[in-house]
């Protein structure tokens, strides 16, 4: 299995190969973080299955351009996670998780 770090190398190479550093600042990678996002919703529009296949390539989209952006500002990925998570951790104890499930999904609270 790939590391994060070994994942986030490939990354960097494949975009120096190609030169694409020069256009990868954050402004340009939160858009494209945007407009992925928005292709894997796609995927699901009108309530139909998706195809597994594609749900995999925009997901692989999402999470490139988001390495990508994370080695930009120079942040550890899986540090901001475990940060965030511990933030969401304290807003949303256990119990209080228990008695105020979301009827839906689409309400589930942010990560």
């Amino acid at each position: 299995m790939t590391t994060l770090n070994e994942l986030q190398a490939t990354l960097a190479a494949f975009a120096a190969e190609r030169d694409w550093d020069r256009g990868f600042t954050p402004e340009n990678l939160a858009k494209s973080i945007s407009i992925e996002a928005a292709e894997l919703l796609e995927c699901y529009q009108w309530g139909k299955e998706p195809d597994p296949k594609d749900v995999r390539y925009e997901l692989a989209d999402v999470l490139t351009y988001c390495l990508q952006m994370a080695r930009r500002l120079g942040v550890d990925p899986a540090q901001i996670v475990l940060e965030k998570l511990e933030v969401t951790r304290k807003k949303y104890p256990v119990k209080e998780a228990e008695t105020n499930k979301p009827e839906d999904d689409a309400q589930s609270p942010a990560i």
